[in-house]
């Protein structure tokens, strides 16, 4: 049996980083089993080539069959793809990401089923008049939830309880009521709710009625009193419950109210259940995702199909976005047995999974080997850098760092070149406190909160495109406002890169 032959990367880059990316390559390729060569553009700054530029410029020798281009290079990779006449794609933006780049496992293709639903619950939805209930329920329903759950009190009210039952129906969101008496319940069905909080025995002969299903919870908290006679009562009625016995704040019995989820689901095997977890994420002041993992993790292991959230704490107001993630996470880890890491990194948002920092001796290098006065911001070792041609400024205070910058007046800075490296190096100083990775021209990750950002180079593309309107006011702080927002993949089309010293003038562009 003939085995599968290697793959040959050419790797292409520029001048600055071929002995970085040469010296990465030479550990890389033996342990992850492809050959490689490398294409040199005569240019130094990797980020500056466009596809047309590298295609008119390639020479591709024949035992290549994949080419590689760096993340930098936006456009479309089909002029490369014409000259190579091999598969081309595009690698990370950074170095030191081929590795993660080669060692990540296959494409899973099959991650991301779920069998948990997630109910939003929206207190004081008595308060809000009938336009801000649809905002909020489109809100919702596009953060993940399958259904709104509307909670009282609906005293003094500015909506009845059967008005925003229509309004989030008429929606197209499924709704569910909670803290009604038995007479306003019959009137949210007819408008639509589908689901009642909640159900003991008060008010379980009233149930027998509603012709919906029901939450079904204790008739004494911290306890399973009483869940059995009502679940008797409904099914003789032919109403369908989810078992909810309550999840309680740490220091007041968290521990054991998990328990009393274990035994729920030991008692009633087969009974659908739900757990409030947003107890615990509204009631604890700590960033939610963990949280809401957890919780997520624990319902997947004991079959509870169904939790209710809410984002009215401001540090749980991702929660629906979040259990969305933990709940596929928790699904593949449950269903197949694997730890729930390195599956998927957007709840990893406060720090990065893995810190990628340029060695000192690497800035060193740099600043040696740079023809053009521009300033390449990074992050290392606890400090801030700015390198530029035969300079490399160090501090661990961002206004030392600029003020070093703005002393020498071999490289004038413009007000908005001024402007930008300050933002640039207040995203810097972030990713040292935060423990995150720094990329000049890139977004923060975040996680599943990352929002793209244009690069400058980008922006002035586009502005001579007439693709971004600046308004009357920009000398006076206003933002730049692009008239269709460009998907941030969609690249910036040049017909040739700068040549060298094209930077002479400290017109900021990305770092290498």
């Amino acid at each position: 049996m003939v085995g599968k032959s290697r793959e040959h990367y050419l790797f292409v880059t520029g001048t600055l980083a071929e002995p970085t990316l040469r010296n990465v390559l030479a550990d890389l390729a033996p342990r992850t089993g492809f050959d490689y060569s490398v294409a040199v553009m005569p240019i130094s700054i990797a980020a500056l080539m466009s596809p047309r530029w590298i295609a008119r410029r390639l020479t591709v020798p024949p035992e290549v069959t994949r080419v590689m281009v760096p993340g930098y290079c936006l456009g479309d990779l089909k002029p490369i793809a014409e000259v190579a006449e091999v598969p081309v794609e595009r690698g990370p933006r950074e170095l030191m990401q081929l590795v993660e780049h080669f060692q990540r496992g296959p494409e899973r293709n099959d991650y991301g089923e779920f069998d948990i639903e997630i109910l939003a619950r929206l207190d004081g939805a008595a308060m809000l008049d009938a336009e801000s209930l649809e905002v909020e329920t489109d809100r919702l329903a596009n953060d993940g939830a399958e259904m709104v759950v509307l909670g009282g009190p609906w005293d003094d009210r500015r909506l009845a309880a059967t008005e925003a039952v229509r309004v989030v129906h008429e929606r197209g969101v499924r709704v569910g009521i909670d803290n009604a008496d038995g007479a306003t319940v019959t009137e949210a069905v007819a408008e639509g709710a589908e689901l009642v909080f909640s159900v003991d025995a008060r008010n379980r002969r009233d149930a027998c009625n509603w012709g919906v299903p029901v939450v079904v919870v204790p008739d004494a908290p911290g306890t399973l009193d009483g869940i059995e006679e009502t679940l008797a009562v409904l099914n003789d009625a032919g109403v369908a419950a989810r078992i909810d016995v309550g999840l309680d704040p740490i220091g007041f019995g968290l521990a054991a109210s998990i328990e009393r989820h274990i035994q729920a689901r030991r008692r009633w095997p087969e009974a659908a259940m739900l757990m409030r977890v947003s107890t615990l994420t509204e009631t604890t002041t700590v960033d939610s995702a963990g949280v809401n993992l957890t919780l997520l993790g624990i319902c997947q292991e004991l079959r509870i199909g169904s939790v209710l959230t809410s984002q009215r704490a401001n540090w749980a107001r991702s929660s629906i976005r979040e259990c969305d993630v933990a709940r596929r996470l928790a699904y593949y880890a449950v269903t197949r047995h694997v730890l729930p890491n390195r599956l998927d990194d957007r709840l990893v948002m406060l720090r990065d999974r893995r810190l990628h920092p340029p060695a000192p001796e690497a800035l060193e290098k740099l600043a040696a080997r740079l023809t053009d006065r521009s300033y390449r911001i990074f992050a290392e070792g606890g400090l801030l850098h700015a390198v530029s041609a035969g300079v490399r400024l160090v501090s661990n205070d961002p206004y030392d760092l600029l003020q070093q910058m703005l002393a020498d007046t071999t490289r004038p800075l413009s007000p908005q070149t001024a402007y930008y490296l300050g933002y640039e190096v207040s995203k810097a100083l972030t990713a040292l406190r935060l423990g995150k990775n720094y990329r000049q021209d890139d977004a923060l990750d975040w996680g599943m909160l990352t929002v793209p950002e244009l690069t400058r180079r980008e922006r002035r593309a586009l502005r001579l495109a007439g693709q971004i309107q600046v308004p009357q006011a920009a000398a006076d702080g206003g933002k730049e406002t692009p008239t269709s927002a460009p998907p941030r993949t969609a690249g910036v089309r040049k017909e040739d890169a700068p040549q060298e010293g094209a930077e002479a003038s400290n017109d900021q562009e990305p770092g290498t």
